[in-house]
């Protein structure tokens, strides 16, 4: 049964998804602050948070930031702010998703169950089942990925990929050589129909090349092709 975070500082939001969530079964663990909630990171084991952006003591994107220093299940941020700028900062800090307030909780609880889903099978033994012959790792240029162990090492470094930055790097490496479109990366990662400017794609792609201390203008792995997409050469 599922470990989940919830932290918002509005107690009736805090508890009407925590009734939600607990109808689908899972084990909720409410909070109305940031710190009572690290607390919680650091003695429990979770399998995803829901993080409010405005909190009483430190903010959700400082909270997401935290976390990810030494955990990388799903983080799904909350905000009642529409500017992009918020919802890339968030993206890029390590958050997998955001969904902004007022919110339809029908639609909170399908976001937990696909982020949910990916987080099992990034996290599920490889092998046995034989249908997908497709190449298990890849080594070029100092860096190594291999789907089987879910390990990606750059330059005798192994970098700590949250699942989803793992699978972006996996598709691209995949399809190396050819130009991935946004569109196409973002329904074979998150499994959801691509809406116009739709910044997702762009922010985690930016968070994963400060992960492999890409330089901006010229890096060596994911190319930017303007207009088109994003390529491994």
């Amino acid at each position: 049964m599922p470990n989940i975070l919830v932290v918002d500082d509005e107690q009736a939001i805090t508890d009407l998804v925590t009734v939600y969530l607990q109808n689908e079964n899972f084990t909720v663990h409410p909070f109305y602050t940031g710190a009572d909630a690290l607390k919680c990171v650091e003695t429990t084991p979770l399998d995803l948070a829901i993080l409010d952006v405005m909190l009483p003591d430190i903010d959700g994107f400082q909270l997401c930031q935290r976390i990810r220093e030494n955990h990388y299940f799903p983080i799904i941020m909350l905000t009642a702010k529409v500017e992009d700028m918020d919802k890339i900062m968030g993206l890029t800090l390590g958050a997998d998703d955001y969904i902004t307030k007022p919110f339809n909780p029908l639609e909170l609880i399908a976001r937990v169950k696909t982020q949910l889903r990916r987080y099992t099978r990034y996290n599920a033994e490889g092998g046995g089942r034989g249908e997908d012959k497709r190449e298990d790792c890849f080594d070029f240029g100092g860096l190594q990925i291999s789907k089987s162990n879910h390990k990606c090492i750059l330059y005798d470094e192994e970098l700590q990929l949250t699942p989803i930055e793992f699978s972006i790097l996996w598709y691209l490496c995949e399809r190396r050589g050819n130009v991935v479109s946004s569109e196409e990366l973002f329904e074979a990662v998150w499994g959801e129909k691509y809406m116009d400017s739709n910044n997702t794609v762009m922010s985690h792609i930016a968070r994963l090349r400060e992960k492999m201390r890409e330089p901006r203008r010229k890096p060596k792995f994911i190319k930017t092709v303007w207009g088109v997409g994003y390529t491994i050469e």
